[in-house]
């Protein structure tokens, strides 16, 4: 299935003005990252929280007058969906399932006439969050240093570097994007937890399919039009590409969406996380990944011919 019979479009041209544009929207998620930071999880943070919906609803205040009675005052207290839900966070440490007692205690007695329910407690120790930090971390930095070694074996080194780049570039602007809108969207919770470690990692996978596929297009293209041009090359496999890029990548887009809208609180993070990635990372496949492999090779030629001169 062909969603485009026949296109044309000069995008290795264009390659220095969207090199602009990805460098402007890497630069504001790094800016928001330093200066408004970003949000761990329980997983990744430590301590204890839990996810407790009132029968009537109950005040954001009135909740935390009732926990600074017991030490807890300065517990992190926000909605979770839907106004009866309530998420309580706090970094307190005590032995086993302390913390999650002294929390349900206290609301029990704070709203006696109110049916109160847990719906999730999680508990997590600040050195197996720390861990948990360091690992999701080395799983990115793994994947895409398997993705060069992966790609430089199958194609060239210079493909390889190509698809790492357009790669780390998309986690970078997803990671940013996160930071942007956390917080700003009611109901759609944008922390670091392991699900969100799990659609960076999935996006990961993504793109770099859709890299390859463009990379062996411009194979085959190279032993069929030997007299080519690389940069012709390139946008004639990039053109011809375009309907199985756009096609997969957008069935994929409408499935997140769906998840998103109907996917409930804890599939939120994953899905808009994959949602974003899955924009950035088509548009680096088309606009960085090849125009950085053309431009590198034009680098190395011309250090070639001053070599040898």
């Amino acid at each position: 299935m062909r969603l485009f019979k026949k296109t044309n479009i000069d995008f290795i041209g264009k390659r220095f003005f969207w090199y602009i544009v990805s460098t402007i929207m890497v630069l504001i998620g790094l800016i928001s990252i330093v200066f408004k930071g970003i949000n761990y999880g329980i997983d990744f943070q430590g301590g204890t929280e839990m996810i407790v919906s009132f029968s009537p609803n109950v005040d954001i205040g009135n909740v935390r007058i009732v926990l600074d009675k017991v030490g807890l005052g300065k517990s992190e207290i926000k909605s979770y969906g839907k106004e009866s839900t309530l998420l309580i966070r706090t970094s307190e440490q005590a032995e086993g399932t302390t913390i999650g007692t002294k929390i349900r205690n206290a609301l029990n007695d704070g709203f006696p006439g109110n049916k109160i329910n847990i719906l999730r407690e999680d508990k997590i120790g600040p050195k197996i969050g720390k861990e948990l930090r360091t690992s999701a971390l080395m799983a990115v930095l793994w994947a895409l240093g398997a993705i060069l070694v992966y790609i430089g074996l199958r194609f060239k080194f210079r493909y390889g570097l190509g698809a790492t780049i357009s790669i780390f570039h998309d986690v970078l602007t997803t990671f940013g994007f996160l930071s942007i809108m956390n917080g700003l969207i009611p109901g759609l919770n944008l922390e670091i937890t392991q699900e969100v470690i799990a659609a960076f990692l999935t996006l990961i996978g993504v793109s770099v399919n859709d890299t390859v596929v463009i990379f062996d297009r411009i194979r085959e293209n190279e032993k069929i039009f030997k007299s080519m041009s690389l940069g012709d090359l390139m946008n004639k496999s990039l053109n011809e590409t375009l309907s199985r890029t756009i096609i997969t990548s957008g069935t994929i887009f409408v499935v997140l969406v769906i998840l998103l809208i109907f996917g409930g609180e804890v599939n939120r993070g994953f899905a808009f996380t994959m949602a974003f990635g899955i924009v950035t990372g088509t548009y680096s496949s088309i606009y960085v990944a090849s125009a950085f492999v053309l431009d590198w090779t034009r680098y190395r030629n011309r250090q070639k011919v001053t070599t040898a001169a």
